[in-house]
């Protein structure tokens, strides 16, 4: 068996810079900058009907973007991410939501995760992801549960490794389950176990952004402007996290897995 090279000074530092993004989540203080009020102070205001509306959007979105994982998704294009354009369309949806108050944010959310799943896509293709498989395609969906930190989390329940490893199983499961009974039977059948863990698994952290996200949101002195704000915000923070998920995979493909935890451990 070949012995795999070590990484480069190049892989270190970008092993460094996914680290920071992954370990050091900053939507929410992004999202507090852009707004000037503590986010967490915006969030325990939100009325326990908006939370349940926002909750119930969560999980409706991502079964869109489930949807349009597995059906659309593929591996033909190559290159770099495009991601201002993708930025630019989430922009004016924002835009739109903003003005709209919550019944717009439930309206553009699932339009925003499928915008944002396709440059998801993108920088899994530019680091060399095969999209052609359903396993790779779901994991395009896996980013939407990085880069956010629970506000009850434990540091060594939230670290990005431990976090892939609770995906990992449902992933699999998902794909195996798409693998035997196809595509369209699949899609129609969203109830099933195998789909069901691991879009719930995914909106368990994913809802903590969108919360993040409605609350500033729905400041009334933002408007459309804000809302435009807001999403290109919640966009970055994914493209970012996107960029980090997907160098890891391609390290671990050049270096293994083993080497590449043990360096960004120790980074």
């Amino acid at each position: 068996m070949a012995l795999m090279p070590p990484l480069s000074p190049d892989d270190h530092a970008a092993l460094a810079r996914a680290r920071a993004i992954l370990e050091s989540p900053s939507l929410a203080i992004r999202l507090t900058d852009t707004i000037g009020s503590p986010i967490e102070a915006l969030v325990r205001r939100l009325p326990d009907g908006a939370q349940r509306v926002v909750a119930d959007g969560t999980r409706r979105a991502l079964e869109a973007a489930l949807d349009a994982a597995l059906r659309t998704l593929d591996g033909r294009r190559t290159g770099k991410a495009a991601d201002w354009l993708h930025r630019g369309a989430v922009v004016a949806s924002g835009a739109v939501g903003g003005a709209a108050g919550l019944a717009g944010l439930v309206v553009e959310l699932p339009f925003s995760l499928t915008v944002m799943l396709r440059s998801i896509a993108d920088h899994g293709r530019a680091q060399g992801e095969d999209l052609s498989g359903v396993a790779a395609r779901l994991e395009c969906l896996t980013v939407f549960a990085y880069g956010t930190r629970s506000r009850g989390d434990d540091a060594a329940d939230a670290g990005y490794f431990a976090i892939r490893a609770t995906l990992a199983r449902a992933v699999s499961h998902a794909a195996e389950y798409v693998a035997e009974r196809g595509l369209a039977e699949a899609l129609s059948e969203r109830s099933a176990p195998a789909l069901l863990q691991l879009v719930a698994r995914i909106t368990q952290r994913l809802g903590i952004a969108v919360t993040d996200k409605a609350a500033a949101q729905l400041v009334p002195v933002l408007g459309a402007a804000g809302g435009a704000a807001v999403n290109a915000l919640f966009m970055s923070h994914y493209q970012e996290t996107a960029w980090a998920h997907f160098t890891i995979r391609r390290l671990e493909r050049l270096h293994g897995a083993g080497e590449v935890r043990r360096a960004y451990e120790a980074t």
